[in-house]
């Protein structure tokens, strides 16, 4: 079984292989062809990947009875040419914004894989590329808000007065919440958090920060399936903005990460609560690609509103594109050798497997996974 991984497109900083991949594919029984400069944005040189194994050359080359295709991003089906069919194309493939791809890979009889929509059970957590993902931009939010933010974060004692600690809150506690939580108590930042779920409340206490949820409505979980937050009733929604409404007005710093998958993102910040906020103050929001959780946000963009600085994230991981690579590279591995077959050398794919069923998008020429074919 040849596995190939290409270049991403110019955008791209990731690589959906690393060196410790290759030899662990390699040791599996699998040959590992890599597109010459395929890793070099992630700081990874074609020697590093031929020392660990691996064959380098054109595209052509790479792909030419490539049974497994590795990919950051789904590719445009005119750069798969010559792939045999049946070949599994494994990454992330945003199904629901791009459509046509999908259709484009069952019509080339290849079988597409989104690690995006991998369930969220126990056995699947060392395959979530979402969470390895998430985790690092929670991370890069704090810290790019942290060089925006126009003071210190932690308190500073001096002979000249003490400077203040400053005020982070977190909007949104699933992956990146939790790590923004972290990232800027380490920076020692007074950090508050919320989330439309109760259980996340003991999870913000244990790393130190105070949580800030509505507590007269009651029975409102906000719990959906696959631990993914859900669109809460009108009542909740209105006593969690007068809630946010008096919190907000008080901090320095907002760090937004509400998404719901397959949805807009829901919007958490007015412009009339901006316009409460300090000058000066800083909010990233993480859902500005997904719509927005601040009104006002733009993808990719700062904006300045009322005197506070709003940064729309636009995939922040791709900026810390060595550890990124290495996190869903890991992801990649850990998919295709739990199904992997040591008699056939290749990965088995049981239909009726919960894992396969949740991300499998193709299969022999047709688009066969539920979400797409119920639209």
């Amino acid at each position: 079984m040849k596995i190939a991984v290409l270049n991403e497109a110019a955008n791209e900083t990731r690589c959906a292989a690393i060196p410790e991949t290759v030899k662990k594919f390699i040791a599996l029984g699998a040959e590992v062809a890599v597109e010459s400069g395929a890793g070099i944005a992630a700081s990874i040189a074609d020697a590093d990947f031929e020392a660990a194994g691996a064959k380098l050359g054109s595209r052509n080359d790479t792909l030419k009875g490539a049974g497994v295709i590795l990919c950051i991003q789904g590719p445009e089906p005119q750069l798969l040419k010559g792939v045999d069919k049946g070949a599994l194309l494994v990454g992330a493939l945003d199904p629901l914004k791009r459509r046509d791809l999908v259709n484009a890979y069952a019509a080339a009889n290849i079988d597409a894989l989104a690690m995006e929509w991998m369930p969220r059970i126990t056995r699947a957590q060392s395959m979530d590329i979402l969470s390895s993902q998430s985790n690092l931009a929670g991370y890069k939010a704090v810290v790019d808000a942290a060089a925006a933010y126009g003071r210190a974060f932690p308190m500073m004692m001096t002979a000249a007065g003490t400077v203040s600690p400053a005020k982070v809150f977190v909007m949104g506690v699933g992956v990146a919440g939790l790590q923004a939580i972290a990232t800027a108590k380490r920076l020692g930042a007074q950090v508050s958090a919320t989330d439309v779920r109760s259980a996340t409340k003991e999870q913000i206490q244990s790393l130190g920060a105070k949580p800030i949820f509505v507590e007269n409505v009651a029975g409102i979980e906000g719990e959906g399936a696959g631990g993914y937050a859900t669109e809460m009733s009108p009542e909740y929604q209105k006593a969690q903005a007068e809630l946010v409404s008096s919190h907000i007005a008080k901090q320095d710093i907002v760090v937004t990460t509400a998404l719901i998958p397959g949805r807009p993102a829901p919007r958490l910040i007015s412009d009339a609560q901006l316009a409460t906020m300090r000058p000066g103050s800083v909010i990233m929001d993480l859902a500005a690609e997904a719509g927005g959780n601040v009104e006002g946000a733009i993808s990719g963009e700062r904006v300045v509103k009322h005197g506070v600085t709003i940064i729309g994230a636009a995939n922040l991981v791709r900026s810390l594109a060595a550890d990124a690579s290495a996190l869903f590279a890991r992801n990649l591995y850990n998919f295709l050798s739990a199904f992997w077959d040591k008699e056939q050398g290749r990965p088995v794919l049981p239909d009726d497997d919960e894992i396969v069923k949740g991300i499998r998008l193709t299969r022999d020429g047709k688009v066969v996974h539920e979400r797409l074919t119920a639209a």
